[in-house]
């Protein structure tokens, strides 16, 4: 009783009087509050924060139940399961609670409203829980908040059947990420986003910067911050900035070759309206070519089109002098034009012909689909999946055909048609080989094999097309000038990125000697990847995802399941069509063969690149052989025993 009056302080005097022991604690309790004076100070104005808080979140709740009348004693608790899937588990039970209200009792106004607030991903997953909220979660009122949010300078919501969620994703999913080969920073970075692009749909690397095509025809122009290497060299660390170069573009085209210190001048395909000749009223649009300097930005030449003709693809071959550019029609047909980039820079004034191309004047019926070309060649893919070659000389056409049998320096732009088992989607066109996709996903690889830049296993030239069995659908393909990347995607959905040929500089990262078998590279592959560039100094990947571009690959029928060569008449039983068995066999031989145990790995290591098998699976047997190889270094060399 005693220690109750010595705790208590009046507002100004001393503590009152008690016992001692009372006295001491009071007069701690006071030196206590006078060393922490700052802290009650801070803790009080938290706690009168908190208050306010909720203040506010009673009143919203308050506006909340009177705006959908239920408002009541026992308060409110809403059914956590979907609707249409009966009550909630247990629900009978739970007594004194309230009764339990479903979720179909709320304006649908106000749960679209809510669930716009959430993250994109979180609304995708939102959506799978059950039937209730798949159907909300897919409305476009919903997706259109979040694209308003995600894009506020966005007012056009694009096309499709479901524009303002496209619109969404594509905004979401965009970026353009890169990894530079050189230096001791090897991590995958992320440039600038910017606010006015909707979506990314097409990329070029120059020489110092980045160009970026969105789907609403903007062409934006990403300039670089320079950074010093090591070695003297200047390389770019990321795109800080961004500039809007034209807009109404369709395509845009630079140097083919695969160094971009050639790509001094970019070329845009765009639409623009003309005022109407003299005597009419009106404008009427009209496509023509630009031509910008990638350095700067700046317009040095322009060409323009009757209105009657419509282009949607434009490609480059060619040197600078003689620089003949090829523009798709919007009718199959290719038309061509020469420049000399050597005087695009000078102000004047001349007439360009517009010819059309010998592919298109003697195969008429032919209607073409999309166009790849290097400085010597190109290939163009017709609408039934047909493919055809033009080569300007003749290296590169022995490399691509093994033979200089058929080839004509007089006629350089006789189109050649390629014997190919199914449809092709795609291709790339790399300097002296080639890779194209068909409708079943398979891959075929043809052309110069020096490097292993095939991905067959070998270093065996190919003069026409050949399957690389243990690859199949892939996203994007790409050739460069010695070696092949591949952009797949797991069961899982996740990405990864195969590449084989030449690993010198970087090129392949995880891989400095090269492969002759497409290996999984050390990159971090985003989720939304859907094409790939490499050059010289940096790995660049697009990331886009567009909901209206569906995988375009069929089922391979059952007759055709095996990817392997047909069997010859007498070359076994047909329970092995391909000669499986015959070449373990011989593969078995040849490492009988081999004198000591590291020869044998070796050939163990070799044989399993020449085999078809998945690119994980390879690198496991790699690193398992490379363990089993340094575990037996100390066995001694000699013959083969039958035991060993």
């Amino acid at each position: 009783m005693g220690e109750g009056p010595g705790r208590q302080r009046g507002p100004r005097g001393p503590p009152s009087s008690g016992t001692g022991h009372g006295v001491g604690k009071a007069a701690g309790t006071g030196t206590r509050e006078l060393s922490t004076g700052g802290q009650g100070a801070r803790r009080d104005e938290g706690r009168s924060r908190a208050g306010v808080v909720r203040m506010v979140r009673r009143s919203q709740r308050r506006k909340l139940q009177k705006f959908t009348g239920l408002c009541g004693q026992e308060g409110l608790r809403v059914k956590r399961s979907c609707p249409s899937c009966g009550p909630e588990p247990g629900g009978e039970e739970k007594k004194g609670r309230g009764n339990p209200i479903s979720v179909q009792l709320f304006p649908p106004e106000l749960v679209e409203h809510i669930i716009s607030f959430l993250p994109v991903r979180d609304v995708v997953a939102l959506g799978q829980t059950c039937h209730y909220f798949r159907e909300v979660c897919d409305t476009e009122g919903v997706w259109r908040r979040i694209c308003r949010r995600l894009s506020p300078r966005l007012r056009e919501q694009g096309s499709g059947v479901r524009p303002w969620k496209r619109a969404a994703i594509l905004n979401y999913t965009k970026g353009l990420y890169f990894q530079a080969f050189g230096g001791r920073r090897r991590c995958l970075s992320k440039s600038v986003a910017p606010l006015l692009a909707h979506g990314y749909r097409r990329f070029l690397p120059t020489k110092d910067h980045v160009f970026i095509l969105d789907y609403v025809g903007t062409l934006f122009f990403f300039k670089n911050a320079l950074v010093s290497s090591t070695l003297g060299q200047i390389q770019w660390k990321r795109a800080c900035r961004y500039v809007v170069l034209c807009r109404g573009a369709k395509d845009f085209a630079s140097d083919p070759r695969c160094d971009t210190v050639y790509r001094k001048y970019l070329y845009v395909l765009a639409t623009r309206e003309q005022l109407g000749v003299a005597g009419a009223t009106g404008s009427r649009a009209c496509d023509c070519v630009e031509v910008y300097l990638q350095s700067s930005g700046q317009r040095v030449f322009k060409m323009t089109f009757h209105h009657s003709m419509s282009f949607k693809q434009i490609v480059l071959v060619g040197q600078e002098t003689q620089r003949a550019l090829l523009l798709l029609t919007e009718e199959g047909k290719i038309y061509s034009l020469v420049v000399n980039e050597t005087q695009l820079d000078q102000p004047r004034s001349y007439t360009v012909q517009l010819a059309l191309r010998k592919v298109s004047h003697c195969l008429p019926h032919l209607r073409v689909a999309c166009m790849a070309s290097n400085q010597s060649s190109t290939v163009y893919i017709t609408d039934q999946g047909g493919v055809y070659f033009e080569v300007h000389t003749p290296g590169v056409y022995r490399d691509l055909f093994g033979t200089l049998q058929a080839f004509d320096p007089l006629d350089q732009q006789m189109p050649l048609a390629l014997s190919l088992p199914a449809k092709i989607l795609f291709c790339a066109l790399g300097y002296n080989h080639l890779g194209l996709v068909d409708e079943f996903g398979r891959i075929f690889m043809q052309g110069n094999n020096r490097y292993g830049q095939l991905g067959t296993g070998d270093k065996m030239d190919r003069g026409e097309p050949t399957q690389v069995h243990y690859l199949q659908r892939p996203i994007a393909l790409w050739c460069g000038l010695n070696h092949s990347l591949v952009l797949s995607q797991g069961l899982d959905f996740s990405k990864e990125l195969l590449g084989c040929g030449c690993g010198a500089g970087g090129r392949l990262p995880g891989w400095p000697k090269g492969s002759a078998s497409f290996v999984k590279l050390h990159v971090k592959v985003p989720l939304c990847a859907c094409s790939l560039c490499s050059t010289r100094e940096c790995l660049y990947m697009l990331s886009s995802h567009d909901i209206e571009h569906h995988p375009a690959y069929r089922d391979l029928p059952a007759s055709r399941v095996v990817g392997n060569p047909e069997p010859s008449p007498g070359a076994g039983a047909p329970q092995d069509p391909g000669g499986t068995a015959q070449a373990c066999e011989e593969y078995l031989s040849q490492i009988h063969s081999c004198p000591t145990l590291q020869d044998r790995m070796e050939k163990m290591k070799e044989i399993v690149g020449w085999m078809p098998l998945m690119a994980a699976q390879k690198d496991f047997f790699w690193e398992a052989l490379d363990m089993l190889q340094t575990a037996a270094g100390g066995v001694g060399e000699g013959p083969p025993t039958p035991d060993s």
